[in-house]
């Protein structure tokens, strides 16, 4: 006798986890963006919510914060003709 994969349990595990692993975003973001893009959400069977849960937190795993400091850029950006002149004169 084969088990079916109940699908429903999977997707409160994966909620459970992506509170866990992301707690200060709200259960309604995680919501909201993984079901994104699709129109029938009523419609929506277990294994389908499963998949879009999935592949969310898979866009949040690959989503890492940027750790350059935005001061530097902006004052890189804000003097972009010396940067250039140096490329130009082979400095950099």
């Amino acid at each position: 006798m084969s088990k079916r994969t109940n699908y429903y349990n999977k997707v409160v595990s994966a909620l459970r986890d992506l509170h866990t692993i992301y707690a200060n975003y709200k259960m309604g973001r995680h919501l909201a963006t993984s079901l994104y893009g699709y129109r029938d959400t009523w419609g929506l069977t277990d294994k389908e919510f499963l998949y879009a849960l999935t592949k969310y937190k898979g866009e949040l795993e690959m989503d890492v914060p940027h750790t350059d400091d935005i001061d530097q850029i902006i004052k890189e950006g804000m003097d972009l003709d010396n940067l250039f002149k140096e490329e130009d004169n082979g400095d950099y």
